[in-house]
């Protein structure tokens, strides 16, 4: 007796995996032939691609990409990468039916037989438009979030600005009026020095602005941090009171980096008074010194390298996660009124910054604060010695547009006992050095209207090579830089500067 044909249990199998394919619906799942011709269609392709299988199979699936991609011939590839690396998948724009786009989510894979040979791909396209429009929004929530916090930010800094600088104006603006209204040379001689320490106070308030801003016109020159810290470690113990402790630890044979030593020192001084406010009565300051080696971006987005690494930690209340998040900006503080203006921190931040270095905080509440700052450490040279012959008493030219500053100046060097000459402008300083061949010193500003400072000092560099040059400026910005790449060939001061520091300057020379 002859039995029936009996379908076998791998047929029946192959077509229950058929149909299920065929019945997905939120995948497309088709296979196309190696030319790229669509030999079948399920249900989800036909859901969200509008096509009808009769409509599609048969033609090539380049049909379903964007004018653009096909020009740029995409779609041939897709499958080439398929075929030569055993997958394909991307992201892009995708075509329905009635024109309307999609954004697709993309997998090929190459189906060949057991020898080898190339059979045909499997193509697998995910409708994820909806997911690609909330991280659209996503991120315009995130960028409107940040200008808010910007604007609030940008908010409190004028603020502060207007507060501090508001009372620095009234100690002199009275004081003034009691130089006029006064002939008592105690009242005079006490109102001089409050109107000094205001304005002083101004300047270094400017000056935590500018670093912050990383505008800061920075000297910055091949120092060895330790021996640095080490004839700076006085003042610091000056900063904690009897019952906190300052503890110094440092490697031996650190390597230089490339710091201003007042801006550093500053640094540092604002690190320790914002450890001792945080350890109200008492506790312990240490100061860690030593040399790292780091990773590409181990610490923020520093690049692989040698950096010489000063952590100053507290054993103080510490801060939380919120606190962390703004800590740097610009007048934020958790001080009581009057305890501080919230500039230390951030203008620390600016000198890191300018440095090519970084600052990381390290705090949970209980637990203290750790700040660690890296600067990029120099390769190892010989010392030489420096010689700074006296300035004598020779010729200076100043030059500035501005005639108060100018007039500030011509007092400040005669007083010195130099030979004043003054110019409004280059042209001017130009004439007055030819006809006075002289002049052994140019003292100029930086940004003037026509002949900027560094034109002026290129030209006198050039026909009058004998005269030093000094360049005066209160801001030195990376525009600036960019406009004035030779400005760091000359010996800069700061402005407002002092008499110690244009002696300072002037012996350098």
């Amino acid at each position: 007796m002859q039995q029936s044909a009996q379908p076998s249990v791998v047929a029946i199998e192959a077509e229950r995996f058929r149909q299920f394919i065929m019945g997905v619906t939120d995948y497309a799942i088709y296979m196309l032939s190696p030319e790229g011709v669509v030999v079948t269609w399920n249900a989800g392709a036909q859901r969200f691609k509008g096509y009808h299988p009769d409509e599609i199979i048969g033609r090539h699936f380049s049909m379903f990409y964007t004018p653009e991609d096909q020009a740029a011939g995409r779609p041939a590839l897709a499958l080439e990468l398929a075929r030569t690396t055993g997958k394909f998948e991307d992201e892009g724009w995708r075509v329905r039916k009635d024109g309307s786009r999609f954004w697709a989510s993309v997998v090929i894979d190459p189906i060949v037989d057991p020898h080898g040979e190339l059979l045909g791909f499997a193509k697998i396209t995910r409708d994820i438009t909806e997911r690609r429009v909330a991280a659209e929004q996503l991120e315009r929530a995130r960028e409107a979030l940040f200008q808010s916090q910007k604007l609030e930010a940008i908010g409190k800094l004028t603020g502060g600005i207007a507060h501090d600088f508001n009372n620095l104006l009234s100690v002199i603006m009275n004081g003034l009026e009691l130089l006029r209204l006064s002939k008592d040379p105690a009242i005079i001689a006490k109102s001089v020095d409050t109107m000094a320490r205001a304005a002083q106070r101004g300047a270094s308030l400017t000056q935590q602005l500018l670093a912050f801003a990383r505008q800061q016109p920075l000297k910055q020159e091949a120092h060895d941090i330790g021996r640095v810290i080490r004839s700076f470690e006085a003042v610091l113990h000056r900063a904690l009171p009897d019952a906190m402790h300052l503890s110094l630890q440092m490697e031996a044979d650190l390597p230089q980096a490339m710091i201003d030593p007042t801006q550093f020192e500053a640094a540092l001084l604002n690190l320790v008074v914002n450890a001792r406010d945080a350890m109200k009565e008492e506790g312990e300051v240490m100061m860690d010194l030593a040399a790292v080696t780091l990773a590409d971006n181990e610490v923020d987005r520093l690049p692989a390298g040698r950096y010489v690494r000063v952590v100053v930690k507290d054993s103080g209340e510490g801060m939380t996660p919120e606190t962390m998040t703004r800590a740097i900006e610009p007048f934020f503080t958790t001080k009581e009124v009057g305890k501080g203006t919230g500039l230390g921190l951030s203008q620390v931040y600016g000198l890191a910054q300018q440095c090519h270095g970084a600052l990381t905080l390290d705090s949970r509440p209980g637990e203290g604060t750790s700040v660690s700052l890296y600067f990029p450490a120099l390769p190892a040279q010989k010392e030489s010695n420096l010689i700074h012959p006296g300035a004598g008493a020779e010729k200076v030219l100043l030059v500035d547009d501005q005639p108060e500053v100018l007039e500030t100046a011509i007092s400040l060097f005669s007083h010195l006992g130099y030979e004043v000459l003054s110019a409004h402008n280059g042209m001017q300083a130009l004439e007055t050095l030819r006809r006075t061949p002289d002049i052994a010193i140019l003292f100029c500003d930086v940004v003037m209207p026509g002949m900027s400072g560094v034109e002026l000092g290129k030209a006198v560099r050039s026909d009058f090579p004998r005269v030093k040059i000094v360049l005066a400026s209160g801001y030195v910005t990376s525009s600036l830089r960019d406009e004035m790449p030779d400005i760091g060939s000359f010996e800069l001061i700061a402005k407002p500067y002092r008499l110690s520091d244009l002696i300072r300057t002037l012996k350098a020379l």
